[in-house]
């Protein structure tokens, strides 16, 4: 069975690749990974915005520490599961479904995030340059936002075309990987094989250089962008593991 589906609209896409995405590990490590994108924000409390929120791992440890959140996605899968772990958790948290595009709340947040390269979905790189404009909107002035993603350097150093994982379920992953469009996008085919059935999923997405993505946050209104090689605030050097950047509008 194939799904090849508007990717990023498509929640068949979301549950089918769920425990390959959001393993219990991965929710595990969000408390730690918001404490850290806390201390590189320098923010202590007030109104957040989580942009592609997915299950909500951010959300709802942002709602533990006082934060008031407003948590986004288009995914209803997505977005159920994430209500789900918030109504067991006891948390107030404001979910919306719309596509990132479109949310925008001028002068609204004192802190925004975007993980988990939650960015870059779409063919037209205006829609990228628009859903960051809409971020510096939604932004008080002075209020940072926090992005993370994979860096085109760091792919440039760790790209494997074809790669193989065994997951805890005993279901195999298989990932084969093509990069197009003058090194500016990358195209990816995702094989999961359970017992006698094998599921495909393909989508595409744009990868940013450090630079680039500097560059589009300055366009969008941001005043100042530092570049990190990880939660922990390292440089973003050969020695990056993730590209993140803090933004202030």
């Amino acid at each position: 069975m194939t799904m090849t589906a508007k990717w990023y609209n498509d929640d068949a896409f979301w549950s089918g690749l769920y425990n390959v995405m959001f393993p219990p590990a991965r929710f595990a490590a969000a408390d730690s990974e918001i404490a850290s994108v806390l201390a590189l924000a320098g923010c202590t409390g007030g109104r957040v915005l989580d942009l592609c929120c997915g299950p909500g791992r951010h959300a709802l440890a942002l709602a533990r520490r006082g934060f008031q959140v407003t948590a986004v996605d288009n995914s209803p899968f997505l977005l159920a599961k994430a209500r789900a772990a918030a109504a067991e958790a006891h948390l107030t948290i404001e979910f919306i479904r719309q596509d990132m595009r479109r949310f925008v709340r001028p002068d609204t947040f004192d802190v925004a995030i975007n993980l988990f390269t939650s960015f870059g979905f779409f063919d037209d790189r205006e829609d990228d340059q628009l859903v960051l404009t809409h971020l510096a909107q939604s932004l008080k002035p002075g209020a940072p936002l926090v992005m993370d993603l994979i860096g085109k350097e760091i792919m440039a150093r760790t790209f494997q075309a074809t790669t193989s994982v065994q997951l805890e379920d005993g279901a195999v992953l298989i990932q084969r990987h093509e990069i197009f469009d003058d090194w500016s996008k990358i195209r990816n085919e995702w094989f999961l094989i359970k017992g006698a059935t094998a599921t495909s999923f393909s989508f595409h997405h744009t990868i940013y250089s450090g630079r680039e993505l500097k560059d589009r946050l300055q366009t969008a209104g941001f005043s100042t962008v530092t570049l990190h090689g990880d939660f922990h605030g390292a440089p973003y050097g050969l020695s990056a593991k993730r590209l993140v950047a803090v933004a202030t509008r």
